[in-house]
């Protein structure tokens, strides 16, 4: 079985737990990167002009850069990132509708200063079509996952 964690972090915290999940998990590492980088004003959600916000309630695709090469031999995707608005962010969503899901297990994994996962697997399972999705939880330390897999 070949995993992936595949990740996108705004500001360090997700790709610091997706860093070491990779080690525990033995697995390959990738980072989804915006085509355009998130400046600490982009990420000021409390300004109803910052980027984030016109992204999100604009319903905006985000482009990213780089490809993950063999996403095909993949049985196992580990997907990372910290949540927006109850959700990913744009960014995560624009990059999975890019690849082929079919087939491949899915556990998601976010950061977050104090949102639940609620809806966000349900609403990502759109862009993971034929994916299955086993599991999706709030995380702090990669260890909270100890048990997946």
């Amino acid at each position: 079985m070949k995993t992936l964690v595949l990740y996108f972090s705004a500001e360090g915290t997700t790709a610091a737990a997706a860093k070491q999940l990779a080690a525990i998990k033995q697995a390959d590492l990738f980072e989804i990167r915006p085509a355009e980088t998130y400046s600490a004003a982009d990420l000021r959600y409390t300004n109803p002009l910052a980027r984030c916000n016109r992204e999100f309630f604009g319903k905006k695709d985000v482009p990213a850069v780089g490809r993950i090469e063999n996403f095909s031999s993949y049985d196992t995707v580990m997907l990372g990132f910290p949540i927006w608005y109850g959700g990913a962010p744009n960014v995560v969503s624009t990059f999975c509708k890019a690849y082929d899901w079919t087939g491949k297990t899915v556990y998601i994994f976010a950061t977050s200063g104090g949102s639940a996962i609620g809806k966000t697997a349900k609403r990502l399972s759109t862009f993971l079509h034929g994916a299955v999705i086993k599991d999706a939880r709030v995380i702090h330390q990669a260890t909270e996952m100890d048990d997946w897999m």
